[in-house]
């Protein structure tokens, strides 16, 4: 699944067919170019050596105190870096050694707000989340979302519940395709999936 996302990012091309973005293919732009026009939020976030404001600001280098903190507060990441000691100016260790996985991940995501993308990759942004913070995570990733060409990598579906197409995969082919709706109706390998993670292991038991 990660494959498509670098396909996407022009990161390797494809060696049969074509990939297509606007009925272009990618392979006709600059590397450079192309990239300029998109966001990724991974599973990993990449948090380097410095304050939070900085590592916000690498989204948009020319972005303003208020822009950066404009961006946090849509990521959901205001309030928790307002809570330590020296806010937006606290030192992130190498790798974001001193924040939890989930107010790194907020971080990443408070960057990609900042950097304003046309298309935007979100890598299991979800996947190694606690319950609570998936919630905060979810919401800021519903208002990034809004008004750009995104695709989401997620084995959490309640990421992509609303996504316009979802394409299931396994073993490296897409299986199915399909919006939430149609996708459940078909009860194929999406539905099963959905079951096995939304409902109660009685009612999995019992179907």
């Amino acid at each position: 699944k990660t494959t498509v996302a670098n396909l996407v990012g022009r990161f390797y091309d494809v060696s049969d067919g074509a990939l297509l973005i606007d009925g272009t293919d990618v392979r006709t732009v600059t590397q450079s170019s192309l990239r300029r026009q998109m966001g990724l939020v991974p599973q990993d976030p990449f948090l380097f050596s410095g304050s939070i404001r900085d590592n916000i600001r690498f989204g948009r280098l020319r972005a303003t105190d208020e822009e950066v903190e404009a961006a946090a507060q849509s990521a959901n990441a205001h309030s928790f870096i307002m809570a330590l000691p020296e806010g937006y100016e606290t030192e992130i260790l190498e790798g974001g050694a001193n924040l939890s996985i989930g107010q790194r991940q907020l971080i990443c995501i408070a960057r990609a707000v900042l950097a304003d993308p046309r298309i935007l990759i979100l890598d299991e942004a979800t996947a190694s989340i606690d319950t609570v913070t998936e919630a905060l995570i979810q919401e800021a990733l519903d208002r990034l979302l809004r008004g750009r060409t995104s695709i989401v990598i997620a084995h959490r579906l309640s990421t992509i519940r609303n996504a316009d197409l979802i394409c299931a995969l396994q073993q490296g082919q897409i299986v199915e395709r399909g919006n939430h709706e149609e996708l459940l109706a078909s009860d194929g390998l999406y539905a099963d999936l959905y079951r096995r993670q939304f409902m109660e292991p009685e009612e999995v038991g019992e179907s």
